[in-house]
């Protein structure tokens, strides 16, 4: 069993936030803690993003399922932590 962590920087948020919410909806059964920070103020909003997800226990190849179809999307960096 282990725990894993992704990190997802979103370039162009504003472009490619949709198709993540669509894909973090279609696996959300299997995300445990989903956490989303951009830089905002007053006079503007960051185009960038980042996601930070905890997947549950067991969730190995439902995990590599959903990192497939998120590298599809354009402007999409990811990074990965595996606990065993």
């Amino acid at each position: 069993m282990s725990k894993i962590i992704m990190g997802i920087k979103l370039k162009e948020r504003v472009k490619t936030a949709s198709k993540v919410q669509e894909l973090l909806s279609k696996y959300g059964c299997d995300i445990s803690t989903r956490l989303g920070l951009h830089i905002t103020s007053p006079d503007a909003c960051s185009p960038n993003g980042l996601i930070i997800l905890e997947f549950i226990d067991d969730s190995d190849d439902t995990v590599d399922k959903f990192e497939k179809e998120l590298v599809e999307i354009a402007d999409v960096d990811i990074q990965k932590m595996i606990f065993n």
